[in-house]
């Protein structure tokens, strides 16, 4: 057997990251128009989980609360248009790992919250457990799509690869 670039792992890269760049940009505008989708028809809900992390006043949360669907659903918009798609990956990745420090926060504190990432979220109620490690870890997986995004951000089937005049040959050339 006659090994080619194509058949080596190094020579699968260039074929294969484009793909998997769709695959990140579409996976991580589902997860921000599903936690957008299920926050924005309550957003005093939304404000009640933000508040419940205890890390502002009560007014600041309910605004950010509030306002936090509809930025999770532009985000959810613009990388599944594939549009700005590395400063949707940036702002994405910024709020992920804001995400990340006040669940760590309210673990250490020893609060029993639901982190209200994809619904109401707040208090949770007497003999309720909170799932703190697997949402840590959910979030941080979201990061690293983001982080992906951050590196390769033009993908195929995208407005940024549309403008930009790209063809699906042409991101195999891309790094």
């Amino acid at each position: 057997m006659t090994v080619t670039p194509s058949t080596t792992r190094a020579g699968r890269w260039p074929t294969l990251r484009p793909w998997l760049g769709v695959a990140a940009r579409l996976g991580l505008a589902a997860v921000w128009l599903i936690a957008g989708g299920a926050k924005v028809g309550d957003l005093a809900a939304s404000g009640r989980a933000v508040n419940a992390y205890q890390v502002m006043p009560y007014d600041l949360a309910t605004v950010i609360g509030a306002a936090l669907p509809f930025v999770e659903l532009a985000l959810g918009l613009l990388l599944l248009a594939g549009l700005a798609t590395r400063v949707s990956a940036g702002v994405s990745a910024a709020l992920l790992v804001v995400f990340v420090a006040g669940i760590a926060s309210a673990w250490a504190r020893g609060l029993a919250i639901d982190c209200g990432c994809f619904g109401s979220g707040g208090q949770l109620g007497a003999g309720e457990a909170p799932s703190y490690l697997p949402e840590i870890l959910r979030d941080l997986g979201f990061l690293a799509l983001a982080g992906f995004l951050l590196i390769w951000p033009r993908t195929p089937f995208s407005v940024d690869g549309w403008l930009a005049g790209d063809t699906v040959e042409d991101d195999d050339e891309q790094s």
